[in-house]
């Protein structure tokens, strides 16, 4: 006979309960004014700011982790100058607050006029204004960027660590190149440990780039709040701005799924299975037991 546990039942019915009572004082709230989220959650300047959001996201996470990765190579490196370099790098911009990064980038031309390329100490070749070089978007670019790739940098480098050094000793004994045994080793075992924190910063960068708002950069937050600057309808396009990240997080989750799920393969026997497999053997699990307790006591026995 099976044990019973009768703790459990009571405690899912009352997280059900719960749930069902914050989800009918959501749904049935007229403040939250539904029909006005349904009207603004896909007008062109909610789009536009979503547009932007994406590729923003997008850009950041190429750039951080490209950038990242070199800071991550030059912190296992022997030389001890580009040790010291890349530890640096990371310790100033960890220990700072995002919003003063950008917010520095923004005004960076009061500190710096203009910007040459040249000899040290000697002729310019090539000089600009950074009045003219670094507008908002630029400067939500290149802070979230830099900002990015110190975390980035961490992680990367606690993926390699974490491969087992017999694992390249073995290759070389091989006679692998460094490159291949970087490539075909090191890199997809390590890939287990980086991409689950980095799809938690992929999220993280989607919902921090809200931030940019404060350097009037268009992005999804920044559209809603020029809509409801307007209307005055602040809790409805709030909601829509909620739902939007809501979906686009989703999007991005079950993607950080499956790429965790491809590079599992020889970490286990079996690879886990996905949400519909469960859904199947559930259900299957389910339809045999309503078989078995419908069926006469005759055909049991």
């Amino acid at each position: 006979m099976p044990r019973r546990h009768p703790g459990r039942w009571l405690s899912a019915a009352a997280a059900l309960l719960v749930l069902a009572m914050v989800v009918n004082s959501v749904v049935r709230n007229p403040r939250f004014q539904w029909s006005v989220v349904g009207q603004y959650f896909t007008t062109p300047a909610v789009l536009d700011g979503l547009l932007l959001t994406l590729w923003l996201t997008a850009g950041v996470m190429v750039l951080g982790f490209v950038i990242g990765t070199v800071f991550a190579v030059m912190r296992l490196s022997a030389n001890p100058v580009l040790r010291t370099i890349s530890w640096g790098y990371v310790w100033i911009f960890r220990s700072t607050p995002l919003l003063v990064q950008l917010l520095f980038w923004f005004n960076i031309g009061a500190l710096y006029p203009t910007l040459g390329i040249g000899i040290p100490f000697g002729p310019e070749f090539l000089t600009f204004e950074t009045v003219n070089l670094f507008g908002a978007g630029l400067t939500a670019l290149v802070g979230l960027t830099l900002h990015e790739a110190a975390y980035a940098a961490e992680v990367v480098r606690g993926g390699i660590l974490s491969v087992d050094a017999g694992q390249t000793e073995a290759a070389q004994s091989l006679g692998l190149s460094r490159w291949r045994v970087l490539r075909r080793i090191v890199v997809p075992q390590a890939m287990r440990s980086i991409v689950p924190t980095a799809g938690n910063m992929l999220i993280g960068t989607l919902k921090g780039t809200s931030i940019v708002s404060v350097l009037a950069v268009q992005d999804l937050l920044y559209s809603v709040q020029l809509i409801y600057n307007r209307t005055y309808q602040v809790i409805p396009l709030l909601m829509v701005a909620t739902i939007w990240y809501i979906v686009v997080t989703s999007v991005l989750s079950v993607g950080q799924f499956h790429v965790e799920r491809y590079y599992a393969r020889g970490a286990a026997r079996e690879l886990p299975p996905t949400p519909l497999q469960r859904l199947r053997r559930r259900t299957a699990s389910v339809t045999a037991w309503l078989r078995t307790a419908t069926a006469p006591d005759a055909k049991r026995l």
